[in-house]
């Protein structure tokens, strides 16, 4: 598959990375980091796989298919655990993480 064909995964792995950077980085300041380590673990496992397969698919790599489907399963659990949390910023994660999860099933 050719970049243009991958742009509308490329747009949301986009979005999931930015999203769980910054609920990575606010779930660091909430009063009681220690409740948040479970979010704060999953953020990171999710941005990195979301740049990883973001890489991956504008260099029209042929294992695309194949990340796509482990990066649904994470964006899925990180999405989960942000879903538990009232903070906005793990409520807007947790939107990004299940819209690029979607956008990662299609894919694979």
């Amino acid at each position: 598959m050719a970049h243009e064909q991958h742009q509308q995964l490329i747009d949301a792995l986009h979005e999931c990375m930015e999203a769980c950077n910054h609920c990575f980085d606010a779930c660091l300041q909430e009063e009681d980091v220690k409740m948040m380590a479970d979010c704060i673990r999953l953020d990171r496992e999710c941005a990195d796989m979301c740049a990883y397969v973001e890489q991956a698919a504008t260099r029209n790599s042929p294992f695309v298919k194949e990340l796509a489907g482990v990066c649904a399963t994470i964006c899925e659990a990180c999405g989960n655990e942000c879903r538990k949390h009232d903070h906005d910023h793990c409520q807007k994660c947790a939107e990004a993480c299940f819209k690029c999860a979607e956008a990662c099933k299609q894919a694979a």
